[in-house]
């Protein structure tokens, strides 16, 4: 007992010695570890399957990806799916929320070393007050969730699910979309539900509240309260380039993918508006079976899935604040404004100097990832960055070739699906960032040719 006690206080001390950026990174990686082994254990499966599949799927789960190379319904009993719908739960409002806000209720203290986690951890602006901030995401989270659910459960019983199938279906399917995990109980995902009005309205309801971001939800809240309270920039740069993309997918898709010509202009507009939300929020269910689509749907898939949505939100890509400014650097720079700026407003250069090395490393990860399976696996260019961009992005949708790859190449996907999760800065930081030093004074400025 006493050796147990030793081996705790140590393990504490070397967590408060690692940065943010490294907690995290261990942090997600000890959840990965334990979901694997967990779902390797004969209780929670129906059917046996190697090991790396359970690996796989606990990584999916908790980076709320939704790649899957096994049938979670087919795979896991129902004691298998809980812990996967746990995983993803966990994975979506992310590693301390829960610990912390047990600390909050039972303390009323944070400490600094939870303070700093955090703030890497949903990217938060100096303005934000963690402590209301993460109430908000307990409180958002459990309405959103239950409100979910409810709705599923009628619409699933409508269909004429049994009572406790259309119960554990519902819990399971909203918790899974307002993560953007993708994760589904049916093994075509939601393609039998490509017509029904509710269930996509349900499943876009969700998945863009979630990916919206926290950030987002408490300053709506911030202005439901206070008539005065005006929204952050944050918030007007998401919103702005979230309706702009979505217009713009949503309309290229409905006039330009000769697969939904058979459909009537309804159900087009609705095929066309899901499968544009489902990348972009990344949540990765799909009424349409991608495998299907022409290779310019195929790439607007990819750049939707390359933006993501929000930072502090469910979901991953570079998010859209990453891409305002990277846009507005061009702009400026065109127009020979001395200034970076953005609606009227001048972006601070620290903040620039992040998005565009968030930008540059994100595209190196998409590169690499796709040589590495392009050199392990023989299916076509489009099927593979597809893949790619999907783990990294942690959208979850796929051409049909997640379930064939080679175990080199679902290894490669591990790794990219952790990587979306944490982030790319979050990941390249908790690498290398004791090697980091300030060598300013050793270190000659000299000019370059651009």
């Amino acid at each position: 007992m006493k050796s147990l006690k030793r081996l705790s206080q140590k393990y504490i001390l070397l967590k408060k010695g690692w940065t943010p950026q490294q907690n995290l990174f261990y942090g997600f990686f000890t959840y990965i570890i334990l979901g694997g082994l967990l779902l390797c254990l004969p209780f929670f499966q129906k059917i046996s399957v190697p090991i790396l599949d359970h690996f796989f799927i606990a990584t999916s789960a908790v980076s709320t990806t939704g790649l899957v190379t096994v049938s979670v319904f087919d795979t896991y009993n129902f004691f298998g799916q809980f812990i996967v719908m746990s995983l993803f739960q966990l994975g979506g409002i992310g590693y301390l929320t829960f610990t912390t806000f047990m600390l909050l209720s039972t303390t009323r203290k944070l400490t600094k070393w939870h303070r700093k986690i955090l703030s890497t951890e949903f990217t938060l602006p100096k303005t934000i007050q963690i402590k209301d901030f993460l109430k908000s995401v307990i409180l958002f989270t459990v309405i959103m969730e239950t409100i979910g659910a409810i709705l599923f459960f009628i619409a699933f019983k409508n269909e004429g699910m049994p009572f406790w199938d259309a119960i554990w279906f519902s819990i399971f399917h909203s918790i899974s979309t307002f993560c953007t995990a993708g994760f589904s109980l049916f093994n075509n995902s939601f393609i039998n539900y490509v017509d029904s009005n509710f269930i996509n309205f349900i499943i876009s309801m969700l998945a863009i509240c979630g990916s919206l971001g926290f950030i987002v939800i408490t300053d709506f809240g911030l202005m439901v309260k206070d008539k005065s309270h005006k929204l952050s920039f944050t918030t007007k740069i998401v919103l702005y380039g979230f309706i702009v993309l979505l217009t713009f997918g949503t309309g290229f898709f409905y006039f330009f993918e000769p697969s939904i010509t058979v459909l009537d202009s309804g159900s087009r507009f609705l095929a066309s508006f899901f499968q544009c939300m489902t990348a972009m929020t990344t949540v990765g269910f799909n009424t349409l079976d991608f495998g299907g689509f022409s290779q310019a749907m195929v790439l607007i898939c990819i750049i939707l899935m390359y933006v993501g949505a929000s930072p502090s939100g469910t979901a991953g890509g570079i998010k859209i604040t990453t891409l305002t400014a990277v846009f507005s650097i061009l702009k400026s720079r065109i127009r020979g404004s001395k200034h970076i700026t953005f609606l009227g407003r001048i972006i601070p250069y620290e903040r620039l100097y992040i998005a565009t090395s968030a930008f540059i490393f994100y595209t190196v990860i998409i590169v690499l990832g796709t040589f590495f399976i392009t050199f392990s696996d023989d299916f076509a260019f489009k099927d593979i960055l597809f893949e790619v961009a999907s783990a990294l992005g942690t959208v979850g949708i796929s051409r049909g070739i997640t379930g064939d790859l080679s175990n080199f190449a679902k290894v490669v996907v591990i790794v990219l699906m952790f990587i979306g999760r944490l982030g790319v800065l979050t990941f390249g930081l908790a690498i290398w960032s004791k090697n980091i030093t300030d060598e300013k004074h050793k270190i000659l400025e000299e000019d370059i040719a651009v």
